[in-house]
């Protein structure tokens, strides 16, 4: 008996009332093209298609066992209903899903984070696809008090927005990616209600950029406002009023803002369609990516692999590939990993990624810790992938599925973890994808909370408490209230109410803690702007790779070095052992002015040893390649010196380049 022919069986069985079952998994549908009197069902481009016998199609597939949890990938004509929705989902052993919210009350929920108080703000977008001018995405505030995974209270904060796709809250205020513009809605009192209209604070975003829009809206742990941009955004990026050619020219990568000082950077460049960022334990930062690879390790003044299209910069000649070693689907041209077939689900469902997590938390078992969760599109799943050092950097390995929704409409698109370290998966809802621009589903939107045992309820207030408790939440296991309670700081710092002890305190957690601990009270004392010269210079001799190399970077943010900093910074490129801090040293060279750059680079391009590492040559090049044109006889003298083969390849290249 064919498959198909099995497959009308079942189905006239169910349709005339029989109690007729096979066991779930018995059969296995190889063809979707089939007729059952003047019932079709058929492939599109996209997904499975139902014919006009619309629910009657549903539920007779149901019945005859060939839908539901644990079967082949259906398409169908609704979404799980909210019962059954987090039920369906597979989750590893011990761990628990909930519904949180889901439609009516919330629908396209395009982006979410959580405030102070452990509230979960979600940004409904209702502009997707058509991008408007003028428009009524909104701010929904969800509130769970009583800690069950379940919503106890809604707001509605903002409900006049237009082409949402990103935001967080902090500095008294909710902050918005809302193409062309950053925007900024004041709330100081914070009675969830806006102080007064949107604040235009960055504009430039190229509205004509559909799916690739600008988002990802993250805090790092330097106290800058981190996001994501895509590859068709050709955006030049600035304060309102600023002309152009002082404004930022990004067409894909990672660009950053600082929320007092004012001032916007492209971070790096490169990928396709970033829509996922954050950090790890050590300040790392990843971003997750639409088509071709799908996890990127972020190092600044960095330039990745594009999908298509020319750098901006057409003398970088080569780009740093992705950190995974792997991809989620079975091989092949990325478009062939659509459509929920087979043979890409044990790779990890397919190509289309939204939304990055590192584990951080302190409710999921500790084997999970600095691993990298990120929503699956077409796989309807979240995929897991494992970091381990290697060189200068790390490589991504496949880790298993943590979430399987079992659910063909489940398109998750953000992940993050909150203060009683459970994690939040918005869910999109859809059986489209970022590509589609004509047929969206407007009345329907899930977010789900996935935990691991019970935890305790979270009935803090971070933002109420006083300096010396906000430096001891520095020490707690569940980055959240570390994060929170650095940027509390350091918005009292800028606001000048900040207690004097609170530096001396934080120096006690630099001067004893662990590596991971040193990093937090590192970065918090530079967000209060209490790092001197002097304890960064002290700390270039730290036992810990990581604490020397952040000293580094932060030593560098101001672009300004004094000749004692340089020739310490020419000292530790030429002996320090450690690939990683040579990496930081290689991205601190950009952020030079190109005379001081020289004794550096020397010093770097003399280790053979990093020839064969995955960044390094090419974030050397990228320093030095300005120099080729500034300085021909000091060019021909660090030729002599470089025992790594491209850069001395692509010092001839650049030579010939400008002699043209």
């Amino acid at each position: 008996m064919t498959a198909e022919t099995e497959v009308m069986r079942r189905l006239r069985a169910a349709a005339a009332g029989s109690r007729w079952r096979f066991q779930r998994g018995s059969l296995r549908l190889v063809r979707s093209e089939f007729n059952l009197q003047s019932m079709t069902v058929f492939e599109s481009g996209r997904s499975t298609v139902w014919g006009r016998t619309g629910a009657w199609w549903a539920a007779a597939l149901c019945c005859a066992g060939l839908a539901g949890p644990g079967s082949p990938a259906w398409s169908q004509d609704a979404p799980a209903p909210l019962a059954e929705a987090a039920r369906r989902m597979t989750l590893p052993p011990g761990f628990q899903a909930t519904l949180f919210a889901g439609e009516p009350d919330v629908v396209q929920p395009i982006a979410f984070t959580t405030d102070d108080r452990g509230r979960v703000w979600v940004a409904e977008c209702y502009s997707y696809p058509k991008w408007e001018k003028e428009g009524h995405d909104r701010i929904l505030i969800f509130e769970d008090r009583d800690g069950d995974g379940r919503f106890d209270s809604r707001k509605v904060f903002f409900d006049q927005a237009a082409n949402l796709s990103g935001l967080v809250v902090g500095f008294g205020g909710a902050w918005l990616c809302a193409t062309p513009n950053l925007l900024f809605i004041p709330d100081r009192n914070g009675d969830d209600v806006p102080d007064g209209p949107p604040e235009i604070v960055l504009d430039g975003w190229d509205l004509l950029a559909k799916h690739n829009v600008f988002t990802g809206l993250a805090w790092g742990p330097d106290g800058w406002l981190y996001g994501c941009n895509g590859i068709l955004s050709n955006s030049k990026i600035g304060v309102p009023g600023t002309p152009d050619a002082m404004r930022v020219s990004m067409n894909c990568g990672v660009w950053r803002y600082h929320p007092t000082r004012h001032d916007v950077e492209a971070v790096a460049w490169g990928t396709t369609n970033p829509w996922g960022l954050d950090f790890d334990d050590y300040g790392q930062m990843f971003i997750t990516n639409c088509v071709i690879a799908h996890l990127w390790h972020v190092v600044p003044g960095a330039h990745f692999q594009r999908m298509f299209g020319q750098d901006l910069n057409p003398h970088v000649y080569g780009l740093i590939e992705s950190c995974a070693d792997h991809i989620h689907w079975a091989g092949g041209p990325w478009q062939e990993s659509r459509g929920n077939k087979p043979e890409h689900d044990k790779p990890g469902g397919g190509h289309a990624h939204s939304g990055a997590m590192v584990y951080l938390g302190d409710n999921w078992p500790a084997e999970y810790r600095n691993h990298v969760f990120l929503c699956n599109i077409h796989g309807n799943r979240v995929n897991q992938d494992i970091l381990e050092r290697r060189g200068s950097g790390y490589v991504a390995h496949h880790g298993p599925d943590v979430l399987l929704a079992n659910d063909p409409w489940f398109r998750g698109l953000s992940l993050a973890y909150g203060p009683d370290g459970g994690v939040y998966v918005s869910d999109w809802c859809d059986t489209g994808e970022c590509h589609d621009y004509d047929e969206v589903h407007r009345t329907s939107g899930r977010i789900f909370k996935i935990t691991s045992g019970t935890p305790a309820p979270f009935r803090t207030n971070v933002a109420a408490l006083d300096d010396a408790r906000l430096v001891q939440l520095q020490l707690h296991p569940n980055d959240w209230q570390v994060r929170h309670a650095r940027r509390i700081l350091q918005e009292r710092a800028a606001a000048g109410t900040l207690a004097p002890s609170t530096a001396p305190a934080l120096e006690q957690i630099l001067n004893a803690g662990s590596e991971t601990r040193q990093l937090r009270a590192l970065w918090a004392l530079h967000a209060i702007g209490a790092l001197s010269e002097a304890k960064l210079f002290a700390l270039f001799d730290s036992p810990h790779e990581f604490v020397r190399g952040w000293a580094i970077q932060l030593e560098l943010e101001d672009r300004i070095a004094s000749p004692r900093m340089l020739d310490k910074l020419a000292n530790m490129a030429a002996a320090d052992r450690s690939p990683l801090v040579r990496l930081y040293l290689a991205s601190g060279l950009q952020r030079l002015p190109l005379d001081q750059r020289w004794p550096i680079a020397a010093a770097l391009v003399a280790h053979a040893e990093d020839a064969g590492d995955a960044y390094l040559p090419l974030m050397i090049w990228y320093g030095i390649e300005p120099l080729v044109a500034a300085d021909r006889n000091q060019v021909v003298a660090l030729v002599v010196k470089t025992k790594i083969p491209l850069i001395r390849e692509y010092i001839a290249r650049r030579i010939a380049d400008s002699a043209k």
